[in-house]
């Protein structure tokens, strides 16, 4: 009899349980589509020139060469800054940084629409290499850590890469549309419609750090945050020496090395579509790897899930591994009739690149890693991982140059699966440790 009395008491305590974790929930997803946003609007400024070069070279007065100082020296400042970055996000709260970064590189961008002369130029790009680099990349990564469930690591992360690649579609869509409004329907010059570009991205960056400023996420993942801020100041020597005796953290940075050079391999498809003895027009050959743009979403947030569903590192594994393949393909290309064919292999390409993109940091959870390290652990790991940015334009240019035409670039895409399958060895190097340890 007493029975349903039992359950009248208990009904309120489970719903009420209920209703916090599906809060819990709905707070986490807007921390993540914050994040998305905020990651995929505050790197587009720095890369106008994707779209925009010699409409830049004529507004701020400059030449080639000085566009290269710009972003030689932006690339200098990132690399210098993965392993700072790391260390302040273990001891701010990575909240606080990404809030700065967005409202920093959001001011920074409206003195740059006043087409400053090319020494506050210089300053502006290292003021974005600070804001985007050293307060910005590991914050982020860490904030995903940190708000994603232990099931969660993988769709997590797709989502951010994913979504990321489509926050910057879009916009880049809105700002091309506003450029050519003001510059052809309007008859204004290009500078006018370039300011109103930079203006879209300038005030967005500012307003988003604004919001995320003001939106607070989860109590748990907010006690992470001021735990993590409040704690002593260790050693950052001592810290490196701990993170250096983890086995499982080389691995995951050598299978970011190699499956970032991947993501590299896609910069040149325009330009080998076009030159390397394929004959496929400008326009064709941009239109195809425009089209490679939007694989992102897909790539990444379907790789998210399907690490989630089955395994984050065998997904790795195979992607990884079809990549290889896949490159080994388009070195084929030249020989290949059928244009259709052509394009269903760089989109595959496309959507392996942002699946790979999008799993590997999802990898940190299952590391060991201290949870005071996190920050410090992915700084360390994007020093290793992201140094193709120095030397892999370098080997482009070489193979390109000094063997002109399709053979110089058949030597680059192999170069590059072999990194690929040097990853899904790496990959599949790091699932066995894994599966050795958590049997044991």
């Amino acid at each position: 009899m007493s029975s349903p009395s039992v359950r009248s008491n208990a009904s309120p305590a489970l719903n009420e349980a209920q209703a916090v974790q599906q809060n819990s929930n709905a707070q986490r997803y807007i921390q993540l589509m914050l994040l998305v946003i905020a990651a995929g609007a505050i790197y587009p400024i720095l890369y106008l020139r994707q779209v925009y070069q010699p409409t830049m070279l004529e507004v701020f007065h400059i030449t080639d060469s000085q566009l290269g100082y710009l972003y030689s020296s932006l690339g200098t400042i990132f690399l210098l800054s993965y392993l700072p970055s790391g260390w302040l996000a273990d001891r701010i709260a990575p909240r606080l940084l990404i809030c700065f970064s967005l409202i920093a590189t959001g001011v920074l961008g409206l003195w740059y629409s006043t087409a400053p002369a090319f020494p506050m130029l210089m300053l502006i790009f290292g003021g974005w290499g600070l804001s985007t680099g050293l307060t910005f990349w590991a914050a982020v990564i860490k904030r995903v850590t940190m708000i994603a469930g232990a099931n969660e690591q993988g769709r997590f992360f797709g989502l951010l890469d994913g979504g990321r690649g489509l926050i910057e579609a879009m916009l880049a869509t809105i700002a091309i549309t506003l450029f050519a409004w003001v510059t052809q329907t309007k008859g204004e010059p290009v500078a006018a419609g370039f300011k109103l570009v930079v203006y879209l991205y300038a005030f967005l960056c500012i307003a988003l750090g604004v919001v995320l400023g003001l939106v607070k996420g989860p109590q748990t993942a907010e006690d992470a945050d001021s735990g993590r801020a409040a704690r002593p100041h260790s050693n950052v020597l001592v810290d490196l020496k701990t993170l250096a005796k983890i086995p499982e953290l080389w691995l995951v940075a050598a299978i970011v090395f190699c499956g970032y050079q991947v993501f590299w391999a896609t910069y040149s498809f325009s330009a080998y579509l076009h030159e390397g003895g394929i004959g496929l027009s400008v326009v064709m050959a941009g239109t195809i790897t425009t089209l490679k743009l939007w694989m992102r979403p897909i790539g990444g947030i379907g790789g998210g899930f399907l690490g989630d569903r089955y395994s984050k590192v065998s997904v790795l594994v195979i992607a990884l591994f079809l990549a290889a393949l896949s490159l080994v393909g388009l070195m084929a290309a030249p020989g290949i009739a059928s244009h259709v064919l052509l394009v269903f292999l760089v989109l595959f390409i496309g959507i392996l690149t942002y699946a790979i993109r999008g799993l590997y940091w999802s990898l940190l959870d299952r590391c060991n890693i201290p949870a005071a390290t996190m920050g410090l652990a992915i700084g360390l790991i994007s020093v290793v991982g992201y140094s193709p940015d120095v030397f892999l334009p370098l080997i482009n240019g070489y193979l390109t140059q000094n063997f002109p035409g399709v053979f110089g670039y058949q030597l680059y895409f192999g170069y590059v699966a072999a990194m690929a399958a040097l990853g899904g060895f790496a990959a599949l190097a790091l699932r066995n440790m894994l599966n050795q340890k958590e049997g044991a």
